[in-house]
């Protein structure tokens, strides 16, 4: 079985900060960590390699030469091989041309059975990413996977719902997105950080690489723009309301009155 995982080099956002005048996210000195939930679907491909070692797993990535840094990370936890999209042009992209991007180059990688990406990332919380590719791809998706297993030539998921569940088959090829309630990641082991880290093993794949049209990526070919990024201010202190069930309720319909609420 062939899995490509896409996975994002992201800002921890325990660390996150933004300038104030500029409304930008400040990245100087800030660390960087690959995706919470690209780690999960990474997760999910391992566990399917466990399962069968014929399961060639490949990692891809979009980013500067920096995001190396979570393509290693992927290698030391167990797959088999790692690319970056990685050229000045991209820089600016928005979901859109990012999309296009990564497309290309899992048509570049060619023959797949499944592409695993995580639900959103921590820095956009988009969601949309993922779908897109698979449209790009002309292919099934499913979002949202809290279970995955796999019946002979079937591919059975649960999809998280806000109330529930469903349970969908699939047949490959299929695009999945995966939430942290899917799995636990596993840490590196000791022989694949010197495996990975000890040897460059990242290919590196330009502009020039990939059969893509110019106007759709990058940021010429992004009909979307952050204007500004902000902290959304704290909510004002709760209030208590003393008394029996009661004299609650009655101390709550004069406080919304006074707000003008009822």
């Amino acid at each position: 079985m062939k899995i490509i995982v896409c996975v994002k080099q992201v800002p921890d956002t325990t660390e996150l900060k933004i300038d104030p005048i500029t409304g930008t996210l400040i990245r100087k000195g800030v660390p960087s960590i690959m995706n919470p939930d690209d780690k999960n679907a990474l997760e999910e491909a391992l566990k399917i390699k466990d399962e069968n070692k014929d399961t060639h797993i490949t990692v891809i990535s979009m980013g500067p030469t920096q995001a190396k840094e979570v393509l290693n990370e992927a290698l030391a936890m167990g797959a088999d091989e790692a690319i970056l999209l990685s050229d000045r042009f991209f820089g600016g992209s928005d979901t859109w041309a990012t999309s296009e991007t990564i497309a290309a180059g899992i048509k570049k990688i060619g023959d797949f059975d499944i592409i695993f990406a995580g639900r959103q990332a921590i820095d956009g919380d988009t969601a949309q990413v993922g779908p897109q590719i698979a449209e790009r791809l002309n292919i099934p998706q499913i979002t949202y996977v809290k279970n995955f297993k796999i019946n002979e030539d079937k591919i059975i998921v649960e999809r998280a719902l806000e109330d529930g569940y469903e349970i969908i088959e699939t047949q490959t090829p299929v695009l999945l997105t995966a939430i942290k309630e899917l799995n636990k990641p596993r840490y590196m082991n000791m022989a694949g950080i010197f495996e990975a880290f000890g040897n460059d093993k990242v290919k590196v794949w330009g502009l020039d690489d990939l059969d893509v049209d110019r106007m759709n990526i990058g940021l010429k070919g992004s009909p979307t723009q952050v204007k500004k990024s902000f902290t959304p201010e704290p909510k004002g202190k709760g209030q208590m309301l003393e008394g029996n069930n009661e004299e609650k309720a009655q101390k709550l319909i004069v406080e919304l009155k006074r707000k003008h609420v009822l």
